[in-house]
């Protein structure tokens, strides 16, 4: 099984290649520079959550449609041993659970934050939703600049096609599940 930056970094320059596009259209697209792209497809580097999401809303694509999965009738998914997506020196923590399948239209993170952690979110395309389920510790969201506090056991929906934020003003690590969903 390939490292997720070998995953992302194929998928990446198939996606590129199947539009016909340079690595500087690509660059141009996306304001990732063409070095960077082509640093990506190559394996060579392990771009940081904000890149690919400059990626993904430049080619209007899924986030998650990056990481190819094998497809089958019943899938179990053990968080431990997916490799994550990490922000924050670390301190913030995505493990692609679901990747995006264009059929059902979502993709599903489960997410992990140490305490203190603040995470900025680059806006989504149009449209697009999260759904967020926290199961332990404490959330705090702030969409469109007001904040909303949500303990484990209880869930948000917000449009997240606008600046968000997360935190975890806690001294606990706070974990959740969120469901990113895009409009057909």
């Amino acid at each position: 099984m390939d490292a997720i930056h070998k995953k992302v970094g194929k998928n990446l320059q198939a996606v590129r290649k199947s539009r016909g596009l340079s690595l500087d259209q690509t660059a141009e697209l996306t304001g990732v520079s063409k070095a960077m792209i082509g640093q990506i497809e190559r394996g060579d580097s392990n771009p940081t959550i904000s890149v690919l999401w400059k990626i993904v809303n430049g080619l209007k694509i899924s986030f998650t449609s990056l990481i190819e999965e094998s497809k089958t009738e019943v899938t179990v998914v053990e968080t431990e041993r997916l490799e994550a997506f990490e922000e924050e020196d670390g301190a913030y923590r995505a493990f692609p659970m679901f990747p995006y399948d264009q059929r059902k239209g979502f993709e599903i993170y489960a997410v992990r934050m140490d305490p203190g952690c603040s995470h900025e979110s680059e806006p989504h395309n149009e449209d697009v939703e999260e759904y967020i389920v926290v199961t332990g510790g404490s959330l705090e969201v702030e969409v469109d600049g007001e904040t909303y506090a949500i303990g484990a056991g209880n869930a948000v929906r917000f449009p997240a096609d606008q600046p968000h934020a997360y935190r975890n003003n806690t001294d606990q690590v706070t974990s959740y599940i969120t469901l990113i969903h895009y409009p057909s």
